[in-house]
């Protein structure tokens, strides 16, 4: 008689426990035990409870190959949820054997579980295990198919096969959801009180997996309900009206003073914070430095000989890299909105702007449009002070929406919903890229679903308060996507590439590759643990498969982007994760905000020492470019904590 001994963990979380029977089956490679329930006096598997029990064997098992959870009805109790964080067993030797599970585990079904060990499938020799990833991952490709929002879209995640799963309908394997406009989708309606369309049915069916936890969601209603209740009482809302006056704006943030937004008021006309916006700002992706003008823009020396002063001149300070361009080209053909019946404009701006001596960056001149010529004027700050300020105003416009839609929504939301995609349907539990993803793709899905439901719906929030409206939406997304490359998407490169490296007070460029040098080192340390020559990486299908999947579904499979549609070196695969991981985590943070910490591993996908150790040195690493960065905000007039590690979420979670 052999005895296993297993310590079974339930999750924390609100109705994290069940009534229902659990059984368990232990396959290893001499046999596997007799289906046995899990059964002590007293409520079993409640809410955060660790729980132990026997499972008695006629003879020893050998090594644990898999553990089979079985969830059955008990009694007359309805079946219910069941979140299982792991599972521990301790064989007749003493040896200790942990499978992670992490996940909530719906009706009356059974699950395979793998030991926490990380295994490539070039690790795998046994038929029983071969066949057991390809289960799953057939399984999780009928779970989350992809759809075609718009085309020139990153393809994202089908929230209809959800629903078809509940109603045990059947459909194909990798099956796309075509096109479809939802303007005729008849959930797509308004909430009594609210000016917009909010699309319901998409809300109602979310993977249980993939979904907010109902802290997550509280959080989320609790920030998000007394501004919205507040912007309704105040009548913001509903207002249809232009603003009467600039002070009128405050009544926005009359209960959300912070210093950042004070700071904000006392300066926003300002030309040194209008420069310095540009570099740790929200959208600190714009600037290149020129070398010569470009023919669209017609500046002359004269034109900038007064800001410039005695001793340079434009030519001088193009030779010494100190001229830099925000180019807004791709507004030039964007659609416009029509509100409230009234006809909305959008500027396609050119802001010349200027390093000066003493280190500050400063706008030098700004042209509304992309063609020259009398009906688009190039600005200076030698005009009247309303005349400039008007062109600035114009200018803060289209980077409005140049950041909205594509440096945040694109950039980080799409792309890393559609990593998320690919990872859940072409990786398993037990591939150790999974397990390094699985914390910065959390909540990507849901976040996303809701921002479509909410915001880029037809008669949405976009439709009803931008000057582009969801057509112009469409059209900057599906743009900016087939202008978007490998080299954007890659920190350094992008730095390198819009010859931005030396430019002082860039605090996002500093903080940014600091961090990411810490991604980067951690990564390393995970992939030469798992993948120690190139061979290692070329002959792992499932890893092929996986970057093939977000070439063509991410990047439309466009060979112009310089995104790989393979891998062949340990080197190339630190470099894309690293890649995801930043964007995903500390890109998503400099241009949104920032809550749940990066570099927090709350679920123990790894169980081994080595990425475990790897883990700690990150987040130390992490812990003293926070300290580095607290102390150099001390002296600062305004403190640049975007990127600061604690401030950092994981994932693009909202």
């Amino acid at each position: 008689m052999a005895v296993y001994r297993l310590c079974v963990t339930t999750g924390p979380y609100l109705k994290a426990g069940t009534m229902d029977s659990i059984y368990t089956t232990l396959v290893g490679t001499c046999g596997e035990s007799p289906k046995q329930r899990l059964d002590r006096v007293g409520r079993d598997f409640a809410s955060g409870s660790v729980q132990k029990y026997k499972v008695r064997c006629a003879a020893e098992l050998g090594e644990l190959l898999l553990l089979r959870l079985h969830k059955e009805r008990y009694a007359f109790f309805r079946k219910d949820s069941w979140y299982c964080s792991r599972i521990s067993v301790t064989g007749p030797d003493g040896t200790v054997v942990h499978f992670p599970c992490y996940q909530w585990i719906e009706g009356y079904c059974t699950i395979e579980l793998r030991p926490g060990t990380a295994r490539t499938i070039c690790h795998d020799s046994l038929p029983l295990l071969l066949d057991h990833r390809k289960r799953e991952v057939q399984a999780r490709q009928e779970c989350y198919r992809w759809k075609i929002y718009a085309p020139g879209f990153p393809r994202m995640v089908d929230v209809s096969s959800f629903e078809e799963m509940e109603s045990d309908k059947n459909f194909a394997l990798t099956k796309t959801a075509p096109y479809v406009d939802q303007g005729d989708s008849p959930g797509n309606r308004y909430l009594p009180g609210f000016p917009m369309k909010i699309d319901l049915p998409s809300l109602l069916h979310m993977e249980p997996n993939i979904r907010y936890s109902a802290t997550k969601t509280a959080s989320l209603i609790f920030n998000a309900l007394p501004a919205s209740l507040g912007m309704k009482i105040r009548g913001l809302l509903d207002r249809k009206g232009s603003w009467k006056k600039l002070d009128d704006i405050r009544n926005i943030f009359w209960c959300h003073k912070t210093f950042t937004s004070e700071y904000v008021t006392q300066h926003w006309c300002e030309d040194n914070f209008f420069g310095y916006q540009y570099l740790n700002g929200v959208n600190p992706v714009m600037l290149h430095c020129l070398s010569s003008l470009p023919n669209k823009l017609p500046v002359t020396n004269d034109m900038v000989a007064p800001l410039l002063g005695p001793g340079t001149c434009l030519q001088t300070e193009l030779e010494r890299g100190n001229i830099f361009l925000a180019d807004y080209w791709i507004l030039a053909d964007a659609p416009v909105n029509c509100l409230n019946g009234r006809q909305q404009y959008v500027a396609a701006p050119l802001c010349l702007l200027w390093l000066n001596p003493q280190g500050a960056l400063l706008p030098l001149a700004i042209q509304l449009g992309q063609t020259p010529g009398p009906e688009s004027p190039i600005f200076l700050p030698t005009d009247s002070e309303w005349d400039w300020l008007l062109a600035k105003t114009w200018v803060r416009n289209s980077e409005f929406l140049v950041h909205e839609n594509n440096t945040h929504f694109l950039c980080t939301h799409l792309l890393c919903e559609a990593f998320s995609m690919a990872t859940l349907r072409q990786l398993p539990l037990c591939h150790p890229v999974y397990k390094l993803l699985l914390p910065h793709t959390r909540y990507t899905l849901q976040v996303n679903t809701i921002a479509r439901a909410t915001l880029l719906n037809p008669d949405g929030l976009v439709d009803k308060v931008t000057s582009i409206g969801r057509r112009g939406l469409i059209y900057l997304m599906s743009t900016g996507l087939a202008h978007f490359t490998y080299t954007n998407f890659c920190l350094p490169d992008s730095l390198r590439a819009r010859g931005v490296l030396t430019i002082p007070n860039y605090h996002y460029r500093d903080d940014g590759l600091k961090i990411w040098a810490a991604i980067e080192s951690f990564v390393s340390a995970i992939v030469g643990y798992y993948y120690p020559s190139d061979a290692s990486v070329q002959e792992d299908s499932e890893l092929q498969a996986w970057v093939s999947e977000i070439f063509t579904q991410a990047f439309l499979g466009r060979e112009s982007s310089g995104f790989p549609s393979r891998l062949c070196t340990p080197g190339e695969l630190v470099k894309y994760l690293t890649a995801i991981i930043f964007n995903c985590s500390a890109q998503h943070a400099a241009v949104n905000s920032g809550q749940r910490p990066l570099g927090t591993y709350p679920d123990e996908h790894f169980t081994e020492e080595v990425p475990k150790q790897s883990i700690a040195v990150f987040q130390s690493c992490l812990a003293q470019i926070s300290r580095d960065i607290r102390e150099r905000n001390q002296s600062l007039a305004l403190p640049y904590a975007y990127l600061d590690p604690p401030l950092i979420e994981n994932s693009v979670s909202i």
